[in-house]
Order: C-alpha cells, then structure tokens, then sequence
C-alpha cells in the first residue's frame, strides 16, 4: 500500500465512520433537533468522501462538491431552525411521535370526493395576431371573447381605406 493509497484510506474511513454514527442516530433518535443534526452527520460523512476520492485522482471536483454541501447545510440549518422555533411555540415539544399528525385538532379529516366523468369547461379561445403580410382572418360578432372584430377587405387595404386610415 503505497502514501497516497492509505491517505484516502483514512478519508473512506472516516467517511464511512461519520456516515454510519448519523445514520444510526437518525433512525433511533426521537428528538427532532438530534435527527436533523443526523442528516447532517451524514451529509458530512459524504462530503469527506468525495473529497478523498478527489484528493486521490488529482481533481478539485470533490473539493467543490464538499464547499456546495456546506452551503446548502448552512442554509438548511437556517431554515430548520425556524422550523423548530414555531413547532416548539406550537406544541411545547420537538418530539417526532407529536409531530406525526400536522392536522389541526379542531379540523375535521379530510374527505375526498372522487372525480366524476362530467365534461371539463372548455378553455377560453384566446385571439390570435395575424403573422405579418397576411390579413387577420375574418370572425363572427362576439366570437369567443365577446367582442367584434373587423375584417379588412384586401381591395380595401390595397386602395388605402384599411383600418386606420383617415384620409
């Protein structure tokens, strides 16, 4: 085993180490603040992996993985921690056997109503641009948004008595 073999050794090691202890104490923990703390152990246990195996082939890939992870952990523990803060307000306990019904005491259960075979409205035609050197094309009165529209003869445009034109 040469230096460089047993240097990423130790860091599958300690990888391996971090991520078993979080995993094991997210799964047995009740506390709330304890199992978040977990996912954290573990997401660390990762990150030092990926930096061994970066360190291991000569890339920074690893490296950048591990400083995004710590990233995206700061903002997770931000949000969390607000996430604790109004559930201990709300139940005096960050216990997750609480924590497992969200429904309001007072709220009845919800009951849902299958879906029928009734037709769907239909959508709402929405009128359309003639693309440039055609004439719009000719609609009806009150045609799908209620208003009327003006179709433009071609002999009319071409004489210059188009819409517009106040000559």
């Amino acid at each position: 085993m040469t230096g460089n073999d047993a240097w990423l050794n130790n860091y599958l090691v300690l990888g391996a180490l971090l991520f078993s202890l979080g995993a094991v104490g997210f799964l047995t923990r009740r506390n709330l603040i304890v199992i978040f703390l977990c996912a954290e152990l573990m997401l660390q246990g990762v990150s030092t992996t990926l930096v061994g195996f970066s360190g291991f082939h000569g890339t920074w890939g690893g490296q950048v993985s591990a400083i995004f992870s710590l990233a995206l952990a700061a903002a997770e523990a931000g949000i969390a921690l607000a996430l604790f803060v109004v559930l201990f307000k709300r139940g005096f306990s960050l216990d997750v056997s609480i924590w497992s019904d969200l429904r309001e005491e007072d709220q009845p259960p919800v009951e849902e109503e299958p879906l029928g075979d009734e037709p769907v409205e239909k959508p709402r035609e929405w009128p359309h641009l003639a693309p440039a050197g055609r004439l719009p094309e000719r609609r009806t009165a009150g045609a799908a948004t209620g208003a009327t529209t003006t179709a433009v003869s071609r002999e009319a445009v071409t004489a210059g008595e188009g819409v517009g034109h106040h000559g």
